[in-house]
């Protein structure tokens, strides 16, 4: 029985300090993904412009053969021009030859140029899946703004709609009204007796759910008071800010900007980032327009019965109402639309093959399609005018509360304008063209708006931010420095202090900075500089949990464990420590990320991944460097540490 003891002290002791195959497998295997993914960073990142179609311009050879030319004929050296997923890249040595080279492709009119960073990805590694990580605006260069949502007008558009559903309601339930508007925020409809608006209220409450309506009198005559429910403010605004988001974020694609980032910031601003962006003047005013075409029949003698009725100081006539052409001619065009914006699915930009001149060419769903196609088939020879309507600042507005607070408010108004008169050539539905544009510039912008759809709210830019190019790079160095420094000083002391498991500490340390690249890589994260500092303090803690163990079995030997006992029991015990803290921390970062923005997303992100490869690294790794150099000598007396 004591031999039997004995050998089973014996096999204890030569297996307390190795792994089973399986876990050395899945240990060389995560590694081995990790560096395979981590690769693509190495290659670096070229200045480069991204040229694509506005629209329906080709992008092929034949442009690639423009480019070049042009760059030739710039004295333009040291490129490299390619053909990627429907856009031409060119690539440069620096920055200076990216910003010249965007100024002599300011001529294509049918194309836009973005200016970024490109990885230089080899394609061997590209093909199996390999990429680099994402750069933030601080690392890449671009533009940032802050933008402002009114959510004011938000709620005069919902208040409008809301008067517009309760006429409706009292309409078809044959309850006459004396009034209905929006008072103070209340909306306030008299009738001429109680009955009536007892029976309205039974009415607006089962088909009216958003208001809450109590009955009272109002200046002295029976009406029903409604007020705009809680629940129903908050769905405005969180609409109005989700459209506006979507809307923006179609408007930057078609830009073709790299990895933009649109988000929402709080109950009422959003943020755009558009790394590589340098010249925001024109992407500016596109992204806050709110603008959109309609379609109207007009008189048939529209301008010169305009101009004699506004002359002899007349209304126009019953049906009718005036606009203004951009020369500033009055037109008589009717008050009934044909066809409005939200009909329209897409729209492109071109040139009228009759004359030359800017055109939209537009396709409507198929409700705008029936009543494009009835209007027209029964108006041909008739003319049909396209007003444009964009939604302009008047004024801002100072208003003091009743506790004396001032407030500034925005006061909008519709300007619309008359851009193309016509007489209707035949029948058509859902294709056809917009011509008589002013520019080709117009006609782009305008398109592009069509296509993406109108902003549910105004938006105000309160804040702007450009990052040029060298500034960026500026970051990038620096960040890339910080994390150096303080990972190589990490790694001397570790070596002074604790010898040979000193550099087993090193090694586990430097697969756990490869895996959270590989991880950034892999999930398509965007690094920025506060993401670096989360780097740099999960290397801090990294190396934290390796010093509880190794401090764990100095204290081991000390109480006069054995060697192999004092490895295992110092692996053991730290264990639950280790967890604990980086439990709590992952919290803390799980909450930043669900509650900050901006930075301190990008600082959660990479300081929740590295708490995760920190664990992995620091105790599976390194436990199984350690059985490797130390596992198999069962008569070990001492150890380096």
């Amino acid at each position: 029985q004591s031999r039997s003891s004995a050998a089973s002290d014996v096999y204890k002791r030569q297996t307390m300090n190795h792994y089973p195959v399986w876990k050395n497998l899945l240990i060389i295997v995560v590694l081995a993904l990790g560096v395979f993914y981590a690769l693509p960073n190495i290659y670096g990142r070229s200045p480069v412009i991204q040229t694509s179609a506005i629209k329906s311009a080709p992008v092929n050879d034949e442009l690639i053969t423009k480019i070049d030319k042009q760059f030739q004929a710039g004295d333009m050296k040291d490129y490299k021009i390619s053909l990627e997923n429907e856009t031409v890249i060119t690539r440069f040595a620096n920055v200076e030859d990216q910003l010249k080279g965007k100024e002599i492709l300011g001529s294509l009119t049918d194309y836009k140029s973005a200016l970024n960073l490109k990885p230089n990805v080899p394609d061997w590694l590209s093909n199996a899946g390999g990429s680099a990580m994402s750069l933030g605006l601080d690392l890449m260069g671009g533009v940032y703004f802050l933008m402002q949502v009114d959510m004011e007008e938000a709620l005069d558009t919902k208040y409008s709609q809301l008067r517009g559903d309760a006429i409706t309601v009292l309409s078809k339930s044959k309850i006459p009204k004396q009034s209905i508007k929006w008072k103070n925020d209340k909306l306030i409809i008299k009738f001429k007796d109680a009955d009536l608006a007892s029976a309205a209220s039974e009415k607006l409450r089962t088909q009216l759910d958003e208001v809450s309506f109590k009955q009272r009198a109002v200046d002295g005559v029976e009406a029903l008071v409604g007020t705009i429910r809680p629940f129903a403010i908050e769905e405005i605004k969180t609409k109005a800010l989700e459209k506006n988001i979507s809307t923006i974020r179609s408007r930057v694609n078609e830009y073709g900007v790299t990895e933009p980032i649109v988000q929402r910031q709080g109950s009422d601003r959003i943020v755009v980032q558009l790394p590589g962006v340098q010249d925001s003047s024109e992407i500016k005013e596109t992204l806050g327009s709110v603008a959109t075409l309609e379609y109207r029949a007009a008189h048939p003698d529209a301008t010169v019965n305009a101009v004699v009725l506004q002359a002899e100081g007349k209304r126009a006539p019953l049906g009718y109402k005036f606009y203004t052409r951009e020369n500033g001619q009055p037109v008589l065009l009717k008050t009934r639309t044909i066809v409005t914006g939200d009909q329209l699915i897409d729209a492109s930009a071109g040139n009228d093959p009759q004359d030359g001149g800017a055109q939209v060419s537009v396709r409507l769903n198929n409700i705008g399609a029936k009543r494009m196609l009835d209007f027209t088939r029964d108006n041909v020879g008739n003319p049909m005018a396209v007003v444009y309507k964009e939604r302009v600042l008047a004024e801002r507005k100072t208003i003091t509360d009743e506790n004396g607070k001032e407030t500034t408010k925005n006061i909008y108004k519709m300007q619309e304008t008359v851009v193309s008169v016509a007489n209707i050539q035949g029948p058509f539905s859902n294709r056809f063209r917009t011509t008589g544009l002013d520019s080709m510039k117009f006609a782009n912008k305008l398109a592009l708006q069509l296509r993406s759809g109108s902003l549910a709210a105004p938006v105000e830019i309160v804040r702007e931010k450009t990052i040029g190019p060298s500034l960026g790079k500026e970051n990038i160095d620096k960040g890339f420095k910080s994390v150096l420094i303080g990972f190589v000083l990490v790694l001397i002391f570790m070596l002074i202090y604790y010898r040979m498991f000193g550099i087993v500490a090193n090694i586990a340390l430097t697969f756990n900075v490869v895996l959270i690249v590989s991880a950034l890589s892999m999930f398509g994260a965007t690094l920025t500089l506060p993401g670096i500092a989360g780097i740099v303090l999960t290397v801090g803690m990294a190396v934290d949990a390796n010093v509880l163990i190794f401090e764990r079995i100095k204290e081991e030997l000390a109480l006069g464990n054995t060697v192999q006992g004092s490895i295992n029991e110092g692996y053991g015990k730290a264990l639950s420590t280790i967890a604990d803290a980086n439990v709590t921390t992952f919290i803390a970062a799980i909450v930043l990320f669900a509650f900050g923005t901006g930075p301190i997303k990008g600082f959660a992100v990479t300081l929740s991944i590295g708490i995760i490869t920190s664990m992995f690294t620091a105790i599976m790794v390194s436990r199984a460097i350690v059985n490797l150099i130390y596992g198999n000598k069962t008569k070990l007396k001492s150890i380096s540490i």
